[in-house]
């Protein structure tokens, strides 16, 4: 009697070894599968349907034990299981070559351009528009200078996009002319055109327009053609320009006096030591900020060139020979088409008086100011680059 409940109790303690055996490992595989696929298989996510370990019957094992065939099945069942997982896995979208921030879209979805032109709320949006101007023509002003602006404006076709920036946060009064519905209207009191310019002309918003004006408000067009302008800056192959001036109206540079005897003009004579070479500013290579022409081209450099900060602009226009090459041929004054400059000190009045000084004196100290802060901003943004480089900067900075 003794000798057969012995063999029964050796035999029981072998089988829960085995079935202790075979539980671990089949964790251990079944934990190996996991870790192998944790980076991309979520553990909340992850299906653990009841057929995923073929089932055991424990009196089975004992009477038979496990087969090596049955723990091979267990381990394809297993590998089968995370295979098919990481087929039906939707593969992410990383494209590095789309603009910055677009890089999860797929490339035939991404819109990095935009424009100005108005739209419908209605229809399809394909025929939204019958004509998609060419050229942007920009107008910094106030209601004092409607009746000018409204003559201004009138000089410009239907190949131009017309902009009004604000300064003096009045807009409705500009309903009653012809063209003001179709005009872009802008409006944020007290601020200048480059400050506008900075934040609404960015070069992929105005990317459609082969030619951005970007003009003051006192600004006589009588004599001015824009379709015409234009021509003769492509015919010259100008990327910067600007009209000539009329010589009796507020001349400040020979540069941008306008001539009886040529369509176009790139340089000119100064006063005795005012330029340290015949192709740099003020003889070459110049043009004002009051009236500036810019291609698309020219632009977008331009416009990265502009300081958020300093929002007059004074010393710009030495400095925009650095946004085309050759600077002395592509830069120029247009002298067929010309313009005369009224000098009315509009922006003077939207200062602010302070200590005893008028709201003008205000303004232009700001304006001298920013002028010289622009130069030592270029002068070290440019002394900083040739000395990562590792090489001797040139003698001149800003001019």
């Amino acid at each position: 009697m003794g000798t057969p409940m012995k063999r029964s109790s050796n035999s029981r303690r072998r089988n829960e070894k085995m079935r202790l055996f075979v539980t671990t490992f089949i964790g251990v595989v079944f934990g190996f599968f996991l870790g192998v696929t944790f980076p991309t298989i979520s553990l909340s996510k992850l299906p653990l349907p009841t057929n995923l370990i073929p089932s055991i019957d424990p009196p089975d094992m004992e009477k038979s034990g496990l087969s090596t065939q049955a723990l091979l099945n267990v381990l394809k069942s297993l590998r089968d299981r995370v295979g098919s997982l990481h087929k039906n896995k939707t593969p992410k979208i990383w494209v590095p070559s789309n603009p910055r921030g677009a890089e999860r879209l797929p490339p035939g979805i991404v819109a990095s351009e935009s424009d100005l032109y108005t739209r419908r709320l209605w229809g399809l949006p394909s025929e939204d528009l019958i004509i998609k101007p060419r050229y942007l023509a920009t107008f910094t002003v106030g209601l004092k200078q409607k009746s000018n602006i409204d003559a201004a404006v009138k000089k410009f076709s239907e190949n131009f996009t017309i902009m009004l920036f604000h300064y003096d946060g009045r807009t409705t009064e500009w309903d009653d002319l012809e063209w003001s519905s179709r005009a872009i209207h802008v409006s944020t009191p007290k601020q200048t055109k480059w400050w506008y310019a900075k934040r609404f002309l960015h070069p992929d918003i105005v990317a459609p327009y082969d030619y951005i004006f970007i003009w003051d408000e006192d600004l006589g067009l009588e004599n001015f053609n824009a379709e015409e302008y234009i021509k003769l800056v492509m015919k010259h192959g100008l990327d910067i320009s600007q009209p000539g001036l009329e010589p009796n109206s507020g001349l400040t540079w020979q540069m941008t006096k306008g001539r009886n005897d040529t369509e176009v003009h790139k340089e000119t004579e100064e006063r005795p030591g005012w330029c340290t070479d015949p192709h740099l500013p003020p003889c070459a290579a110049f043009v004002e900020i009051m009236a500036p022409v810019f291609s698309r081209e020219a632009w977008r450099c331009v416009w990265h060139m502009i300081q958020n900060d300093l929002v007059h602009g004074w010393g710009l226009d030495f400095a925009l020979r650095r946004c085309v090459e050759p600077a002395h041929e592509k830069i120029g004054v247009v002298d067929a088409q010309w313009i005369v400059h009224q000098t009315v000190p509009s922006l003077g009045s939207q200062g602010k008086s302070e200590n005893g000084k008028a709201p003008w004196e205000g303004v232009r100290e700001r304006c001298r100011r920013e002028w010289t802060m622009f130069q030592d901003r270029m002068a070290t943004a440019e002394m900083a680059y040739y000395k990562a480089m590792g090489m001797d900067p040139p003698n001149s900075t800003t001019n």
